[in-house]
């Protein structure tokens, strides 16, 4: 090739470049919107039997944690009475606290093995744990209502403080699946956006509604097998599940083949374990930094992190507390949850529904916040208000719960595309961490410490209350004062980015460079291709 053609070729390119600018908005008006790839039959496989799998967990998960708290609140209040709702506290401090340091370890085994191995290990694991309360009743003298002769459960004689044990071991399984099952679609599908979504929507319907039904079912096996042995369908539904998920065959993909070379079969886990959490405390720090230093990130602690803390201590403090305190059946607290989980499941579907109309999370955020008054009704209904029976209150609780968990879903499934497309964008200025790594493990952390110091906190303040005004004291602060004065702050927090002083912000202006300088490139980056394409022709 001669001089001057070569020179020719460089002012193409050169000139390609400088046309970019002035038609970049043309062609971004004329592209015809993406359309989702069809999936493969390989992954259409591996997607069933996934959703399959995932509904099976969720519908063990439910059963045993609503049943196991129920179990808690009694065993507690007839053995440590003036320490009842301290001990539950602890109890669910100490398993969200196990769940962040599961999921930490879940790094180096995947390292090690194969992703649905150690999926598959993790829930086996869960479900052995989860047996072990209905192992120890039996082996004490435990009986359920239909093998005694007064019809009603008969407690074992093991320590009811165990309970807290049990709970916390099973929180490191359950970080373990909960961590792995947001890897694992990636795998199936490989790193098509638009596949992920999809797959992520139907695993996030079908997840709620496996929820749904084990929270109202552990109501029923409560209620007819007592507390203690309730948990009997969870070990079942994590062992179909398993055997689900070790079905799934993850393609070789150029993915999958560079995490085969990360794997060293060699290394000592202990060492992989200790540089997993160095690596965590790391992407902690960065997280923070990345944070308090921009303004479009610094309201997503409030934002993010405090809502997540009120949605856990709805389910797992107001309404197991109202069940005990006010409808004198701490079963009934998984009625609630039902309702909770159902609303869950509305939000997210809605936000699928309108992911193109509503572009931000601001609405759903300031919706959330405004739905959170709504707790009040915890403290100014009663049975006797509603003029039903206990078991009616705890339905018509779960339906006024159903709009209180949409809110919160659509605001946290919208939250999390806003983090991963914004922090996306920032330029890694740590090589070793990623931002968007680091940012969620910083907001994660943050709601486990808030929530694992404001729940025994919460549960010995309780337990401090007189008896004759402890329920509407505890129901007016918390569920009323507490509930309504977060929204607040969070409705607050939601005018806090640049842009967001509109019913349906863009955040646009918030950095408008940035979007263009991307559509710049990739554009630029196509013309120039094909010039290089021509020229080497």
């Amino acid at each position: 090739m001669s001089l001057s053609s070569t020179t020719l070729d460089r002012d193409a390119i050169h000139n390609s470049n400088n046309m970019v600018t002035s038609s970049s908005h043309l062609e971004k008006s004329t592209v015809a919107p993406p359309k989702v790839p069809p999936f493969s039959y390989e992954e259409k496989r591996n997607i069933l039997f996934y959703v399959l799998g995932i509904m099976c967990y969720k519908f063990g998960l439910e059963s045993f944690n609503g049943t196991i708290k129920a179990l808690a609140l009694d065993r507690f209040d007839k053995n440590f009475a003036s320490q009842t709702y301290t001990y539950a506290g602890y109890l669910d401090g100490f398993n969200q606290a196990a769940q962040c340091i599961g999921s930490i370890m879940i790094a180096p085994l995947v390292r090690r093995f194969p992703t649905r191995t150690v999926l598959a290990f993790a829930i086996v694991v869960f479900g052995i744990v989860s047996s072990v309360g209905m192992i120890l009743e039996a082996a004490t003298g435990g009986k359920s209502p239909q093998q005694s002769s007064t019809g009603k459960a008969i407690p074992g004689t093991w320590d009811s403080r165990l309970v807290i044990v049990i709970f916390t071991f099973s929180g490191l399984t359950h970080g373990m699946v909960e961590l792995i099952r947001r890897i694992i679609p990636a795998d199936i599908v490989g790193g098509n956006v638009l596949k992920l979504k999809r797959m992520d929507s139907i695993v996030h319907i079908v997840y709620e509604i496996g929820g749904t039904s084990g929270a109202f079912f552990a109501t029923f096996m409560a209620l007819r097998m007592g507390k203690a042995f309730a948990p009997i369908a969870t070990p079942i539904a994590f062992a179909i599940a398993a055997a689900l998920w070790s079905r799934i065959t993850i393609p070789k993909t150029a993915a999958n083949a560079g995490m085969s070379t990360m794997r060293d079969g060699n290394r000592n886990v202990v060492v992989a374990v200790g540089s997993a959490f160095a690596a965590f405390g790391a992407s902690i720090l960065e997280g923070g930094r990345i944070i308090f230093t921009h303004r479009r990130f610094s309201w997503l602690i409030l934002g993010y992190s405090l809502p997540l803390v009120l949605h856990r201590y709805l389910e797992n403090g107001l309404a197991a507390n109202y069940a005990k305190l006010v409808l004198k059946e701490s079963a009934y607290g998984s009625i609630m949850v039902g309702g909770s989980n159902f609303g869950e499941l509305l939000g997210a579907v809605f936000v699928f529904l309108f992911t193109t109309v509503i572009k931000t999370p601001l609405p759903w955020l300031r919706l959330d916040a405004v739905t959170l008054s709504i707790a009040w009704v915890f403290y100014k209904r009663t049975p006797e208000s509603l003029g039903t029976s206990p078991l009616g209150a705890a339905w018509i609780l779960a339906a006024i719960l159903v709009p209180i968990s949409f809110g919160w879903a659509a605001g946290d499934v919208s939250l999390a595309a806003f983090i991963q497309s914004h922090v996306s964008r920032l330029k890694n200025t740590n090589p070793k961490v990623s931002a968007l790594g680091a940012v969620m493990a910083f907001l994660y952390v943050t709601y486990i410490i808030a929530y694992a110091i404001v729940s025994p906190v919460i549960g010995n303040w309780l337990d401090g209350l007189p008896k004759d005004t402890r329920v509407d004291t505890y129901f007016r602060n918390i569920a009323g004062i507490a509930f309504s004065c977060a929204g607040v702050v969070i409705f607050a927090t939601t005018f806090l980015p640049k842009g967001s002083r509109k019913f349906n912000p863009t955040l646009e202006e918030d950095y408008p460079e940035e979007h263009e300088e991307d559509e710049q490139d990739e554009i630029a980056k196509s013309k120039n291709q094909d010039i290089i394409n021509q020229i080497a022709l």
